[in-house]
């Protein structure tokens, strides 16, 4: 592949960010997963940007930007968009650098992230429904007040300050071969792969690059097929913070030559993402920041030496995390409602609760109703929720009522 005109930062320029953020942004851990590594038959490892400050790695590009504006520059402030991670980060970084800051934020943005947002010093404007919205807004506030427009990917500065983190990776794990990243627009990914790859060519080595996006929003594989950055319509997806309909033009040349290859996962993918990082790794991570787990829980990986999943942000809503735990638990066949019709009679509750426990299954709760619609006088409907192990498990509870003449119908969670 070729670049299509911009190049690539050099390793000069990323060690120049780490310096100036140094004592500004953490160096996040990297620890091994043996959860992981058993799964790919090579040393795996995450690399815990969800422990950065901010919660994100967005405090990276955000403050690496905002260092290097003009006194003039800062003297009339800078705006930003976004509906989270992007916001928090523009905001912790101006208020450490005394620079006024508007963000403009989507009506219906989670509390938690706008209450972050104003804590930080910034003044938030809630107008609109989208984020595109939002953009639009903060572009026609630059243009009126003077303020500079931060962007969230898309500027060189940006993709800089992110890169810093693939050095941080590439010091701590040397003999790294295969990292895998999340991408929205592409600025972490274009960082981290031009940082990685330039670190390790010095050393005398490769690292493979992998891309993850979700597949609802994955505007990438259909940009890298036609060499150019195409917009796709996205469908919603839990991965919100990767939810980006056309790749930015900078990251987008700098992908094109570095990155290996780029994957998409489900949203199902994602929520036993999220599930196993909770009861493996104790580590709580957003659903843009599981993405490269998700890819090695749903085999889209081969590994052929130590491989890093990052995990770049931890921002995830709480009520979110509740929805998205009880999905991973349904997804991963460890958890299952049932609507079972019943003869009116007594003992039938009691049948199946038996026949349950028979299976090995757990009931969890039970809802027993006459008034549901389309019932008979003389039926009721029973609608069950038990804890299975597995798949197999599942399907042996289900056969173990249906042999007993019960007709149980699974109902979506």
């Amino acid at each position: 592949m070729t670049m299509t005109g911009t190049a690539a930062p050099t390793l000069a320029e990323f060690e120049t960010a780490a310096a100036a953020l140094a004592g500004i942004v953490e160096h996040t851990p990297l620890e091994e997963s043996l959860h992981l590594s058993e799964l790919l038959g090579v040393p795996g490892y995450l690399k815990l940007e969800n422990l950065q400050r901010t919660g994100s790695f967005k405090i990276r590009g955000a403050s690496y930007r905002l260092s290097r504006l003009t006194p003039d520059q800062r003297s009339r402030g800078v705006v930003a968009a976004s509906a989270g991670n992007h916001a928090q980060g523009v905001a912790l970084a101006a208020q450490q650098l005394g620079i006024p800051a508007t963000i403009f934020m989507p009506l219906g943005v989670p509390v938690p992230k706008l209450l972050a947002t104003r804590g930080y010093g910034a003044e938030v404007v809630l107008e609109g429904a989208t984020v595109d919205t939002s953009l639009r807004l903060a572009a026609e506030f630059a243009e009126r007040t003077g303020a500079v427009l931060i962007p969230p990917f898309d500027h060189r500065d940006i993709i800089v300050g992110q890169g810093t983190l693939g050095l941080e990776l590439f010091d701590d794990l040397p003999d790294v071969e295969t990292v895998l990243v999340g991408i929205g627009g592409g600025g972490l990914i274009a960082g981290v792969a031009s940082a990685l790859k330039a670190r390790a060519a010095a050393a005398g080595r490769t690292v493979r690059i992998v891309g993850v996006q979700a597949e609802n929003a994955a505007p990438f594989p259909l940009s890298l097929a036609a060499g150019h950055p195409v917009e796709v319509e996205t469908q919603p997806t839990i991965a919100d913070g990767i939810l980006v309909g056309r790749p930015g033009d900078i990251p987008f040349a700098i992908i094109q030559d570095l990155v290996d290859e780029v994957v998409t996962v489900s949203d199902d993918d994602i929520a036993r993402a999220i599930l196993a990082l909770l009861e493996r790794a104790k580590v709580v991570v957003e659903p843009a920041g599981a993405v490269g787990v998700a890819a090695i829980l749903a085999g889209k990986v081969t590994a052929s030496g130590p491989t890093v999943a990052v995990l770049s942000g931890g921002n995830i809503d709480p009520l979110l995390l509740q929805r998205v735990v009880a999905h991973g638990l349904a997804a991963s066949g460890r958890y299952m409602t049932m609507r079972i019709p019943l003869p009116d009679r007594p003992g039938q509750l009691s049948r199946v609760s038996d026949l349950v426990a028979q299976a090995g299954a757990n009931v969890i709760e039970v809802l027993h109703t006459r008034h549901a619609q389309g019932l008979q006088i003389s039926e009721v409907i029973l609608q069950i929720s038990v804890e299975t192990r597995s798949e197999e498990h599942k399907a042996l509870t289900l056969q173990t009522l249906r042999e007993a003449g019960f007709a149980p119908v699974v109902v979506p969670d």
